[in-house]
């Protein structure tokens, strides 16, 4: 099969196309997909530089990617949930390196759900890391709730277009830190406030707030504590948590690892079926141009996601 491999850590151009590639078999507990799209992340960037060795030690060669969309095509032992035939989307495990960046892969049941019927592979595939990160972000770990306010960093990207949808569903007021040239773009999906984080100092014209999400991290993390009230809520997924800075503030920091399972799944396909988010795709690209997408999300000038076209 075809699948976007790596023999080593590097750059984009350590990606590249194999032809033939073993076609995974269905274990325990798993599902054998035919992806027919991939979700591309700053996470498969950060697996082919190496900078999770430390997690994991990829085998090669390794097959990058996680999100995807696309059909059962064989079921493991143990599997009830789903049979051949069945359009679903979810996350394959990227750090074990037989990822989605490929014809078939295989993943644990758990991280799969029904396709929504709304949407198309394309779209489907665009979905499953940002838009769990994002309801993980602010229904579970901050419970947003009507008329509170909150700071979406990143709004223009992959998560922060799902963020600033679902916060305003949820009836908050949402600023958001964005390029003067995507203030339109975020401010259409919903957000009240944008502020142009290369021009301007977001901790000092916003204070009082009851959540920040955080997925910049870096001195961007840092200064968010200056905009909580006390009692507020930081989630972050780029910075370390310090106890000991929070406590200065009075606020609760929580460091949150995306868990893309069945259960959220779900939770996002009802959301996307209802129209209360919608995912925006900023381009897409072919399987063999899987180094090419990586380098333009790197770039960051995008809004919304990049996805594989696999079939």
């Amino acid at each position: 099969m075809k699948a976007a491999q790596i023999n080593s850590y590097g750059s984009e151009d350590v990606l590249q196309l194999s032809a033939d590639a073993p076609k995974p078999v269905a274990g325990a507990g798993e599902v054998l997909v035919e992806v027919y799209a991939a979700g591309v992340n700053p996470f498969d960037i950060k697996v082919r530089e190496g900078k999770l060795q430390e997690v994991k030690q990829l085998q090669f060669p390794a097959t990058l990617g996680g999100d995807l969309a696309g059909i059962v095509s064989e079921i493991g032992e143990g599997v009830m949930e789903f049979k051949v035939g069945d359009a679903v989307f979810g996350q394959a495990n990227a750090l074990g390196g037989q990822g989605s960046y490929a014809e078939f892969t295989t993943l644990k049941a758990e991280a799969l759900a029904p396709k929504p019927n709304s949407l198309d592979f394309i779209n489907a595939a665009g979905a499953p890391l940002v838009g769990v990160s994002a309801y993980q972000a602010l229904v579970d770990h901050a419970g947003l709730k009507k008329g509170q306010k909150i700071l979406i960093h990143g709004g223009a990207g992959g998560i922060g277009t799902f963020a600033i949808q679902l916060a305003k569903h949820l009836g908050a007021y949402v600023a958001t830190t964005a390029s003067a040239g995507d203030a339109e773009y975020v401010k259409n999906l919903g957000a009240d406030e944008v502020i142009d984080y290369k021009t301007q100092a977001f901790e000092k014209l916003i204070k009082d707030y009851d959540v920040v999400y955080d997925t910049v991290g870096g001195e961007t993390f840092v200064r968010s504590h200056e905009v909580l009230k006390q009692g507020g809520i930081l989630v972050t997924m780029a910075g370390k948590p310090d106890d000991e800075l929070a406590k200065q503030y009075s606020i609760k920091v929580i460091g949150q690892v995306t868990k893309v399972i069945n259960e959220k799944l779900a939770k996002l396909a009802e959301l996307l079926d209802k129209g209360v988010v919608k995912v925006n795709i900023d381009k897409v690209f072919p399987l063999d141009q899987a180094g090419e997408a990586q380098a333009y999300l790197k770039a960051g000038q995008h809004r919304g996601k990049v996805v594989l076209k696999i079939k």
